[in-house]
């Protein structure tokens, strides 16, 4: 019976600016893997190449984790059956995380392969850790509607629900809905609710505040197509 192959759950940096937030023990991970399936091929080479400048490219095989679904798991399936040390990537941050590697990392997990996930930012957890706000109970949501009505109800649910278990909600947006992401949340959120804003993470223009939402509404916001994460405690 053959060994099946080892999946590398590889993290990547939120920023190129940011190139050392990367451990240099993922470099070492990196020279092992033979196959890599990544959300993003060009973002993945070029951070790839930027961290081990010696790396051939071509001299690796490469998959796209979210076009042809079916043939990409049957691809990675047979790469692991085949013994192959594989290294997954997202788009930014670790993968798994809000990130299509997890119907990868789904399937290693259900035929029973070796998966190993390397330290690296996450701007979720950073987020958190900055924001002063409850990081023994919190949830992420992902992305809320896109409709108006339907987006303030679920704002308007999450504060209610932040508030009955002092949960920290937390949330992330399209850059170029921000602006309205963040007016709609000053006019159906209560005043004494927490929020923060957390933009460019690990970037030099990095800024993570949290005030009340009576506070920012006193605060001139432009945060339009800049890269947000937000985080509220009711």
């Amino acid at each position: 019976m053959s060994t099946l192959g080892t999946t590398l759950l590889l993290p990547i940096f939120l920023h190129e600016e940011a190139i050392e937030t990367i451990p240099v023990y993922v470099v070492d991970a990196v020279k092992t893997c033979q196959v890599f399936f990544v959300e993003n091929e060009k973002t993945a080479r070029r951070y790839l190449k930027r961290i081990w400048r010696e790396m051939v490219i071509d001299n690796y095989q490469w998959y796209t984790i979210h076009k042809a679904e079916h043939q990409v798991m049957d691809a990675f399936v047979q790469q692991l059956k085949e013994g192959k040390t594989i290294g997954i990537i997202s788009e930014a941050g670790c993968p798994g995380i809000a990130d299509p590697g997890q119907i990868l990392v789904a399937k290693a997990q259900q035929i029973g392969g070796k998966i190993i996930p390397f330290v690296g930012p996450s701007s979720i957890l950073l987020a958190l850790m900055a924001s002063g706000l409850n990081g023994q109970h919190f949830r992420f949501n992902g992305y809320l509607p896109i409709d108006q009505v339907e987006r303030r109800k679920a704002i308007k649910d999450l504060e209610t629900a932040s508030a009955r278990s002092q949960c920290t909600e937390i949330f992330i947006e399209t850059p170029y809905r921000n602006n309205t992401l963040i007016k709609e949340l000053l006019q159906t959120c209560k005043d004494q609710t927490l929020l923060c804003i957390a933009i460019d993470i690990t970037s030099p223009s990095e800024s993570i505040v949290t005030k009340t939402i009576g506070q920012w509404k006193q605060t001139p916001i432009d945060f339009h197509k800049r890269l947000a994460i937000f985080l509220f405690q009711g």
